[in-house]
């Protein structure tokens, strides 16, 4: 029997302009008037470097001459064509975020028509009620869209991630977007659908290498075996489908092999980092899998984890089988993975909230009002301490309040942002009268309760985006220490040489307009040396660049580092 029993009341759609704004507030904060922070100011430097570059630093990523080319160009490509279009007008680092708003979007929307289209199907319906009133078929599968996607926003692990220019963001959306695919192909094997889901194939390689669409290749085979389609029929379409995803990659190889920007070839330097994606699991990759996952995947996994359970006794259900296929396959990847970082796990969370979506429709009313009570409470709590912080940083009352919020930013001086301010008081409003929805009409819409968690969410970021977006901006943007290095170089500096890390060499070239040496090499007379006052290392230093340690044009780092990072600039002698 299956377990979902609902009305047609409980699959009220929600309104589309609501959906809309909830989607649009949490992508813009943190984009707008941010920084490039030392999480994504490197992959910022290779679009800014593209947009301002020729053609050889189209086909070479690189960070004003530090070769970047081991992820591939796609999500770079896309960053620096919203640079070249809107950098005009909103400024380099806010037109490159232009593409990260187009890579939410395309997340979200193939998440909201994969569980659409799933729910449609008659496996997934729910029981059909003695007198009547069961919802309809789009109605149920328009509820599940929405409640997916809601399950999405609420994770804590993309809420950082997805406002990060970063080529795992954009790995995330394509992986949404193979998904809808993969399930349009099952529901209509045919040689059209192949050739897409190739697309989405080729645009995943261009972003983050080849390991991953394999084994997705891997994952969608397995799951027309387990739902018995044709063997031969299949075997060809996703023979298509690889061949399209093929020839999307040789746009870039073919050109960057045959051209050899700057001398050199950035195709033997993707498929050497290519090579190193896959390792044997460990016992440490699956303790960092555990600790990471737990919150990155929160709430999702709760639910879908209960998905499984309550669709136990279901026969080949595709809204089961393919999610769980394609989790378990990355599952198996991302432990494979030598260097695993948090925005690895970005790839996994599309399936999972699609099985979490099935997962709520089973649950019983109880278990639900608890989530509501749970999200109520503790986010406005949350939300009640960020302010709170604020007004004791702007007053010094309460005085252990104000010393904890301006101890992380030595000389900083808090104003009042009115546009900040009106944003933040607006959001609280609008969460106060989703609150009073809740306990006032007691709804009955299946929704209820992940609208409640992901709208605190985005209070809370919100909140911090804009509350507090000065302080974080003063304490992680490398843009003061830019500016007083490009004030000791003379107007006609031609190059600098460098150490400095990818973050520090995008941050300082854009902010500072420094002209790094190119991927060609040569000889400059200014060397910009990065270390750490922990270390001293200064004979080594001086032997591999040719200066004198005691002879600095300037030293000076972030006004908030605690001695992680030096920063000395160097004239050579000539």
């Amino acid at each position: 029997m299956k377990p979902v029993r609902l009305p047609a009341a409980a699959t009220l759609a929600l309104p589309r302009w609501a959906l809309l704004a909830l989607g649009m507030l949490y992508i813009l904060p943190g984009l707008i008037g941010r920084h490039p922070w030392k999480e994504d100011a490197g992959s910022f430097g290779i679009m800014w470097t593209m947009a301002h570059g020729g053609l050889d630093d189209w086909l070479y990523p690189n960070i004003a001459g530090l070769a970047a080319a081991e992820e591939g160009p796609l999500a770079f490509w896309l960053g620096a064509i919203c640079i070249k279009l809107f950098g005009w007008l909103l400024g380099d680092v806010l037109a490159a975020r232009v593409s990260t708003i187009g890579i939410f979007v395309t997340g979200a929307m193939s998440l909201w028509y994969t569980a659409f289209h799933l729910g449609r199907r008659a496996e997934a319906q729910p029981l059909r009620l003695a007198f009547g009133g069961q919802p309809e078929p789009d109605d149920y599968g328009r509820t599940l869209g929405d409640t997916a996607v809601l399950i999405y926003l609420g994770c804590l692990g993309l809420l950082v991630q997805s406002h990060l220019t970063l080529a795992a963001t954009l790995q995330g959306a394509l992986l949404s977007y193979f998904l809808y695919r993969a399930v349009r192909y099952v529901e209509g094997a045919s040689t059209r659908n192949a050739v897409l889901v190739g697309l989405s194939l080729g645009a995943l390689a261009l972003t983050r290498g080849v390991v991953a669409p394999a084994v997705l290749v891997l994952a969608l085979y397995a799951c027309t075996r387990y739902l018995k389609l044709a063997t031969r029929e299949t075997l060809r379409h996703l023979g298509v489908a690889a061949g399209v995803g093929f020839l999307i990659t040789l746009v870039w190889i073919l050109p960057a092999a045959l051209l050899q920007p700057y001398g050199l070839s950035p195709v033997s330097q993707w498929l050497e980092w290519n090579a190193h994606q896959v390792g044997l699991p460990t016992l440490s990759s699956l303790g960092a899998f555990f600790r990471i996952g737990v919150w990155f995947f929160w709430p999702a996994w709760p639910f879908a984890a209960w998905a499984i359970w309550a669709w136990r006794r279901q026969q080949h259900l595709l809204h089961i089988v393919m999610p769980v296929m394609f989790f378990g396959a990355l599952t198996l990847l991302l432990l494979c993975d030598p260097a695993l970082e948090n925005a690895d796990f970005l790839k996994m969370l599309a399936p999972l909230a699609l099985m979490a979506a099935f997962g709520l429709p089973t649950m019983k009313r109880g278990a639900i009002n608890a989530i509501d009570w749970f999200s109520v409470m503790v986010l406005t709590i949350l939300g009640a301490l960020v302010w709170l912080f604020w007004i004791a940083k702007l007053t010094g009352w309460p005085a252990q309040l104000a010393k904890n919020a301006l101890k992380l930013v030595p000389g900083f001086k808090p104003e009042v942002g009115i546009v900040a301010f009106l944003v933040a008081a607006a959001t609280s409003i609008g969460w106060i009268m989703l609150v009073h929805w809740r306990l006032s009409r007691q709804p009955s819409v299946l929704w209820r309760a992940v609208v409640l968690s992901s709208s605190g969410l985005i209070l809370l970021w919100v909140l911090l985006m804009t509350l507090f977006l000065p302080d974080l901006n003063y304490s992680r943007s490398y843009a003061g220490m830019a500016q007083q290095i490009a004030a000791r170089l003379p107007a006609d500096t031609d190059c600098i040489e460098t150490n400095a890390g990818p973050a520090q060499r995008a941050s300082i070239a854009y902010f500072g307009r420094l002209p790094f040496v190119s991927l060609a090499g040569g000889h400059c007379r200014y060397v910009l040396i990065q270390d750490s006052i922990k270390k001293r290392d200064d004979d080594d230093l001086a032997q591999r660049y040719g200066v004198r340690p005691g002879a600095a044009l300037w030293e000076g780092q972030r006004v908030s580092d605690r001695g992680d990072e030096r920063f000395r600039l160097f004239r050579r002698a000539r």
